[in-house]
C-alpha cells in the first residue's frame, strides 16, 4: 500500500507541474483564439499523462529495455491522442466560432429588420400625411384656383411615385433575401445600360448643378440580367448624386481585367466615415444625419438602395465594394464578362 501511495504521489507531482505550466500558458494566451486554447489544453493533458508515466517508470528502477518499452508506448499513445484530439478540437473550434458568428449575424439581421420597419414607417407616414391633407383640401374645395389645384395634383402624383418606388424596393429586397430571385443572364453592353441610367439621373443632377462625367469608350459587354443590372447602375448613380454637394462631380468609368469587367462610380461627397464603411450595404443604413437624403433629392429609398445593389450584384456572381477617395467615395462593381 505504501508503494502504491508513493507511485501516486510521484505521478501526481509530475502531472501537477505540467498542469500548472499549462494553466499559466493559457492565462498568458487568454486573448487568443479558441483554437489556440484547445490546442494548449490538449497538449497539456497529454504531456501531463506522459510525464507522470515516465516519472513513475524512472522511480521503479526498470531495466533499460523495459523503460524503453514504456517510453515507446507512452510516445505512441501521446501521438495518437494529440492527432485525434487536434482534429476534433479544430472541428469543435470551427463549430463554436460558426455558432458565435451565426448568433452575431442573427442579431445584426434582427436589428436591420427593426431599423427597416422604423425607416419604412417614417418614409410612408410622411407622404401619406401629405396626400391626405391635399386630398381633403381638394375634396372640401379649400383650394379652387386652377393653378393651385394643378399643383396639388402634381404633388399627389410625385408622392404616389415615391411610395411606389419604396414598395418596389421592398419587393425586390424580399426576393433577394428569400432566394427567390432568378436571373436570366445574357450578353449586355454595359455602355447602353449606363447611357440609360445617365439619362434618367440627369434631371436631378442638373437641378443640383452636379456634373455627370462618363467615359466615351472602353465599355465592356458583361454576362448579366439587363433589368437587374440597370437597377444596380441607376441606384449607384442616384446615390452618388444625392450625397454630392452642389457644383460637385460624379464620374462613371468601366473597363476589363482578365476574366471580369469593372464599373466604378466616383463622387465628391466628402467621403464616408471609416466606421460606417462596413455598414454601407446594410439594410436601412443611412449613416450620419448629414447623409440622409431630404425630400427634394429624388425620393427617399428607405435606406434600401445600396442593400439592393449588394444583393443584385451577388446574385450575378459578382461583388461590389466601396472606398474613400481624396474628396469623396468610389463604388466598384465587378462582373463576369462574356
Amino acid at each position: 500500500m505504501r508503494d502504491l501511495l508513493l507511485i501516486f504521489a510521484i505521478a501526481l507531482g509530475a502531472a501537477l507541474g505540467i498542469g500548472l505550466a499549462g494553466a499559466m500558458l493559457l492565462r498568458a494566451l487568454r486573448r487568443r483564439s479558441i483554437t489556440v486554447h484547445l490546442s494548449v489544453l490538449l497538449t497539456t493533458t497529454v504531456v501531463a499523462v506522459a510525464v507522470g508515466v515516465m516519472a513513475v517508470a524512472e522511480a521503479m528502477f526498470l531495466s533499460p529495455h523495459d523503460l524503453e518499452v514504456v517510453l515507446i508506448t507512452v510516445a505512441a499513445a501521446a501521438v495518437v491522442s494529440l492527432a485525434v484530439g487536434g482534429h476534433f478540437g479544430r472541428r469543435l473550434a470551427r463549430a463554436a466560432i460558426w455558432r458565435d458568428q451565426a448568433r452575431e449575424r442573427e442579431r445584426q439581421l434582427e436589428k436591420g429588420r427593426r431599423d427597416l420597419v422604423a425607416w419604412v414607417s417614417h418614409d410612408l407616414r410622411t407622404p401619406l400625411a401629405g396626400l391626405r391633407a391635399m386630398a381633403e383640401a381638394l375634396e372640401d374645395r379649400v383650394v379652387r384656383d386652377p393653378e393651385t389645384v394643378d399643383d396639388y395634383h402634381r404633388r399627389i402624383r410625385l408622392e404616389t411615385d415615391r411610395m411606389t418606388r419604396l414598395v418596389d424596393d421592398l419587393f425586390e429586397l424580399s426576393r433577394i433575401n428569400a432566394g427567390a430571385l432568378r436571373l436570366s443572364l445574357t450578353a449586355v453592353p454595359l455602355g447602353e445600360v449606363v447611357s440609360d441610367a445617365l439619362a434618367t439621373t440627369f434631371p436631378l443632377a442638373d437641378a443640383r448643378r452636379i456634373t455627370l462625367v462618363a467615359s466615351e469608350s472602353g465599355w465592356p459587354t458583361v454576362a448579366a440580367s439587363e433589368p437587374e443590372l440597370a437597377r444596380v447602375v441607376a441606384n449607384l448613380l442616384l446615390n452618388a448624386v444625392r450625397y454630392t454637394p452642389e457644383d460637385g462631380t460624379v464620374r462613371i468609368e468601366a473597363g476589363r481585367e482578365e476574366d471580369h469587367a469593372w464599373l466604378s462610380i466616383t463622387d465628391t461627397c466628402g467621403g464616408i466615415p471609416p466606421a460606417d464603411l462596413p455598414r454601407v450595404f446594410d439594410i436601412a443604413f443611412r449613416g450620419e444625419p448629414a447623409r440622409t437624403p431630404g425630400p427634394g433629392d429624388g425620393g427617399a429609398s428607405g435606406g434600401l438602395g445600396l442593400a439592393i445593389v449588394h444583393g443584385l450584384v451577388e446574385a450575378h456572381g459578382g461583388r461590389v465594394e466601396v472606398r474613400n477617395t481624396s474628396d469623396g467615395c468610389q463604388f466598384m462593381v465587378r462582373l463576369a464578362t462574356v
